[in-house]
């Protein structure tokens, strides 16, 4: 049995940055490796594992994609994660790489440093850590307001004295990576996206690379064989939450609504975009059952930029339900939201 560990390459970024989109195109691009995905939802429906497990093939089967949906990896180590990466290792053919999809609100850090368990610690390394980011939303400095903008914003409103968590998420993000992903990079103009970038560097605490990138298309061999060994190096990996052994997500609230059958596709697309603009929702994504289609539905939303895209047909053994998870800050109106969605 080799004793080489196997290399772990962590995913993160902000909600909706595109994660999952460059873990469907590492997929496709193995470079002749086996590989393992690990998915860590936030909410009660596994769509990234759904949406993922469309891409599986013979370098990366279904049974290679798994999702954790019943909480934080970092928090849930020893009962998940640790189980979950020895069943993998302990295949006939086991993953030569595997690929961690974090949930879009992960601090980074806690998880790098589950990778000292001794159970993980001699089988496993971490060969990256990839940060992805809307290049749209940090141009708009929504995540990573710099240092003028917090001072113009304390000037107006007396009752802001420091980030907001999403940005100290965003930061944390960055602040672990090996490289950072400015996706969408399409959607702005070009002095936007030297604003994007010059965010990201100001929150990096070394000379990280910052790469332009659209629909997550990058070539593998940038972003993984890094052998940065990050378990090795959390000190040069800073973060807002040091001093906490442990952190919770109660700055964020998931609501999962069932909308009525046969749904009418551009109904929907509306009501995603009302619920954005109205309520502040971060994401919403699922599954829709259209009325006359045989295929799927799959939405997402992104602040009030919601996509639409059929990408299956409904299998015979399932039923057409319409599900659509939805991710805001806490104290979103969850009554409210429903209405609007089911109409």
């Amino acid at each position: 049995m080799s004793i080489e560990k196997v290399p772990v390459t962590i995913i993160t970024g902000f909600l909706g940055a595109g994660k999952t989109t460059l873990v469907r195109h590492l997929m496709q691009n193995p470079q002749g490796r086996r590989l393992a995905i690990l998915v860590n939802e936030f909410g009660d429906l596994g769509i990234d594992g759904e949406i993922l497990k469309s891409c599986a093939d013979a370098n990366c089967p279904e049974d290679a994609i798994v999702e954790l949906t019943n909480g934080c990896l970092c928090c849930t180590v020893a009962d998940d994660f640790i189980p979950t990466i020895a069943a993998l290792l302990a295949r006939p053919q086991p993953p030569e790489h595997i690929l961690i999809e974090t949930s879009g609100l992960a601090l980074p850090k806690p998880l790098l440093k589950a990778f000292e368990w001794p159970d993980l610690r001699s089988r496993i390394t971490v060969d990256g850590v990839i940060a992805v980011a809307d290049a749209e939303a940090v141009a708009d400095g929504r995540f990573a307001p710099d240092l003028a903008a917090i001072a113009r914003q304390r000037l107006a409103d007396s009752s802001i004295d420091h980030d907001t968590p999403l940005g100290e998420v965003f930061e944390d993000q960055v602040a672990c990576a090996d490289i950072v992903i400015l996706n969408k990079a399409d959607l702005v103009t070009p002095d936007r996206l030297a604003q994007a970038r010059k965010t990201v560097l100001a929150e990096a605490p070394r000379n990280i690379p910052v790469l332009d990138v659209i629909e997550g298309r990058v070539d593998p061999r940038v972003v993984l064989g890094l052998g940065a060994a990050a378990e090795n190096d959390l000190d040069a990996r800073p973060s807002h939450h040091e001093d906490h052994d442990a952190h919770d997500h109660d700055d964020f609230e998931t609501i999962v609504v069932t909308l009525p059958s046969d749904a009418n596709a551009e109904t929907i697309v509306a009501r995603m975009e009302m619920i954005a603009r109205d309520h502040s929702v971060l994401r919403a994504k699922g599954y829709v059952a259209i009325a006359g289609k045989p295929m799927r539905l799959l939405v997402q939303g992104v602040g009030t930029r919601v996509r639409a895209q059929f990408d299956r047909p409904w299998r015979a053994d399932e039923e057409r339900i319409s599900r659509i998870v939805v991710i805001g800050e806490r104290g979103i109106d969850h009554g409210a939201i429903t209405a609007v969605l089911t109409g």
